[in-house]
């Protein structure tokens, strides 16, 4: 599973019945779906200069540059969520491992530059948004909230971390959390692999950066100003 060249990891999640789900799984966040295995790289390439911004504000742009093409190296069967959400819902293989210090450093970093991504897109684009199916019509607010919050009330808590439900709306309050939900990352790794009953601590990062840039992208996309 170790990479033998510059190219670029990726775990393909395959539904039922409706998607698949291709995973850059080393570059946190870099997922997308597609009807098939081919759609799904398709999409996930064309990110490719999207997720470059986040790289960039990770301070990983020059190793993002150098990454070369994407290779599958995995394939698993999806859960319902794959077909349903199009979601990655399995921790791939490498991510079962626990992370040196270095390697979980560096996902805390891709995290972090996802919430700056998210935070920065949230402060500029339009409150009210162009109307369709994607996202089922939330206006700015509203996705802020539901980001914010699931991360809150659901993800950070697999690694324990309890912030109050409404921390997202002080600026002060959701960057104590994140400061906190990072040491409790680092904890937990440093403990092993698990983060919670069947969750990894690789994938719970990956999840929640994949969450913030997916509605980042999502505001981005219905922008009106």
């Amino acid at each position: 599973m170790a990479p033998m060249d510059n190219s670029i990891r990726v775990m393909v999640e395959r539904g039922k019945k409706k998607r698949t789900v291709a995973s850059a799984f080393d570059w946190s966040g870099w997922d997308r779906s597609g009807k098939t295995e081919e759609a799904a790289l398709q999409v996930l390439e064309a990110y490719r200069s999207r997720y470059a911004k986040v790289a960039e504000l990770a301070g990983l742009s020059d190793e993002f540059v150098a990454a070369g093409e994407l290779r599958v190296v995995e394939r698993l069967e999806g859960i319902g969520m794959t077909d349903y959400y199009g979601v990655s819902g399995r921790s791939a293989g490498p991510e079962q491992d626990q992370m040196t210090e270095a390697e979980c450093e560096r996902k805390v970093v891709l995290l972090r530059a996802s919430w700056r991504y998210f935070d920065d897109v949230a402060a500029r684009v339009s409150h009210e948004l162009r109307k369709g199916p994607r996202g089922g019509g939330r206006e700015r607010d509203e996705i802020v909230h539901h980001v914010n919050g699931s991360e809150i009330g659901e993800f950070a808590r697999k690694v324990g971390v309890r912030s109050s439900p409404d921390a997202w709306r002080d600026p002060d309050e959701l960057h104590a959390h994140r400061d906190a939900f990072c040491a409790a990352i680092r904890e937990t790794n440093a403990r092993g692999a698990a983060a919670g009953s069947w969750w990894t601590v690789q994938f719970l990062i990956r999840r929640c950066a994949w969450h913030m840039l997916d509605h980042a992208w999502e505001m981005e996309d219905r922008d009106l100003s």
